[in-house]
């Protein structure tokens, strides 16, 4: 049967009123370039539904024209309010610093995320995305990522990255009080961690092996 892929993406444009954000474009469409090529379905949604907006920043002239050009499939996204999690076998999280401000406090987000991992189907973030993580909790009242096995943009990459003072929150520093075994690797390089069937990367150069995990897991 061909698998179901669902990509959750940030509706967040701004960080103030002076700095605009958004979503890592290579994060998501370098995810979606490989899942494209294994056949699968892939489904795009965020928590406003429509245009996803893209960090500028994450727009550099050495991207590929396949990479420049999957922005396409962010013009219309599905509203998370409507999306079941019965019909996917994958949740995927890319980052942008727009994660922070709109996905650890979304409900509907939460609770798929709950079902996804519940019912022994694939969690997957990369960089920023787990951010949609910090605050989900399993059935039983515990944080999805206690006792796991996790990584995640880290406090130095912020600090690296000139944002630190504009966060709402240090992402390394708040997922590590939820109790998991947070591991990481020296800035910029390319590091995942795998607990079960929880997946997730440290950075945006993370993005393909988490990617090719979660391709692994799903055959």
């Amino acid at each position: 049967m061909k698998k179901n892929i669902l990509i959750v993406v940030t509706s967040a444009n701004q960080i103030n009123s002076e700095k605009t954000t958004g979503l890592w474009l290579s994060e998501f469409a370098e995810a979606y370039i490989e899942f494209s090529k294994q056949g699968f379905d892939i489904s795009v949604a965020s928590p406003l539904g429509g245009k996803t907006p893209i960090d500028k920043n994450s727009l550099s002239a050495d991207l590929d024209q396949e990479i420049l050009d999957s922005e396409k499939y962010l013009a219309n996204t599905i509203k998370l309010d409507e999306v079941k999690a019965a019909d996917y076998d994958a949740i995927f999280l890319p980052g942008g610093h727009g994660t922070m401000f709109d996905l650890p406090d979304n409900e509907k987000l939460q609770s798929l995320l709950r079902e996804f991992y519940e019912a022994e189907k694939i969690v997957a973030a990369v960089c920023h995305g787990p951010a949609g993580l910090v605050n989900a909790k399993l059935s039983n009242g515990k944080y999805l990522v206690e006792g796991k096995r996790i990584t995640a943009f880290t406090d130095t990459e912020e600090k690296a990255a000139g944002l630190d003072q504009y966060m709402p929150f240090l992402l390394e520093s708040k997922l590590r009080q939820a109790g998991p075994t947070f591991v990481s690797a020296p800035d910029w390089n390319d590091h995942y961690e795998v607990d079960g069937n929880l997946i997730t990367g440290q950075n945006p150069q993370s993005t393909i092996s988490v990617t090719r995990e979660m391709i692994s897991k799903l055959k």
